[in-house]
């Protein structure tokens, strides 16, 4: 089981009439799979990364000049410097725990993608492949393109990983083709433990979704400036192999 509890404090100083200035906190830890635990604790200054505060050496690591003036100060108060690293170490893995208690029947939620492939001719002789999935959760995705057999890295765009207002999210990829050399194309999506395999531009009336044994899930939560992520892994459990209908192009 790998946690993250991640914090962000975001606060803005008026230094003149005309200017303010942005001053960040970011804090957080975790809980790995072997029982060992890592923090960070971090300030950053109008945007650019400015102390960092290192737990296992009990110091500070300055970004700039002015930032080495708060380092000496800051590591000359040693029993501030414990407090720091035990907070990240235990009490910041307690609240991780409890969150993670809180929200278990969302954390442990998994809905799949819905995955079609579709195409338009932008140009004569040349098709762009689109595929699109939706309506999946977590938001971690793999979506591409692979051509005879081969993962396509050039001439591939790419769409964000957008919220679908529902709790669910979307992606797409697109690829372009000259539709006259007879490649071989087709769009290959993991999610979840899940794999599925759809063909583009083909006759090919069925896709291939396959259960893989590991899977993940993911939480994410904005509330107040807290932002938490976990993810767990579930107990392996025997593959299956499903086939579907492709959806109309």
């Amino acid at each position: 089981m790998m946690l993250l509890l991640p914090l962000i404090i975001v606060l803005m100083m008026k230094l003149s009439d005309a200017r303010f200035n942005t001053y960040q906190r970011m804090i957080g830890c975790e809980l790995l799979d072997d029982g060992s635990t890592t923090g960070f604790l971090q300030y950053a200054y109008d945007g650019q990364d400015f102390i960092i505060f290192n737990k296992d050496t009990l110091s500070w690591i300055a970004m700039d000049n002015v930032a080495n003036i708060i380092r000496r100060a800051w590591e000359a108060n040693r029993h501030e410097l414990q407090y720091q690293k035990n907070w990240l170490e235990e009490e910041c893995i307690a609240w991780l725990k409890r969150f993670l208690e809180y929200g278990k029947d969302t954390l442990q939620r998994t809905e799949p993608p819905k995955v079609r492939v579709n195409y338009k001719e932008t140009f004569p002789g040349i098709t762009t492949l689109y595929c699109r999935a939706h309506g999946f959760y977590p938001p971690e995705i793999s979506i591409n393109w692979m051509k005879n057999g081969e993962e396509i890295v050039q001439d591939t765009n790419y769409g964000g990983i957008l919220p679908s207002g529902d709790g669910t999210y979307q992606t797409w990829v697109s690829v372009e083709l000259d539709s006259q050399n007879g490649d071989i194309y087709s769009c290959h999506v993991e999610h979840g433990g899940v794999h599925m395999v759809l063909p583009g531009f083909q006759d090919s009336e069925t896709m291939l979704l396959v259960m893989k044994a590991v899977g993940f899930i993911v939480l994410a939560i904005a509330l107040a400036g807290v932002g938490i992520l976990a993810w767990r892994r579930r107990p392996r459990g025997k593959n299956k192999v499903i086939y579907l209908s492709t959806p109309d192009h």
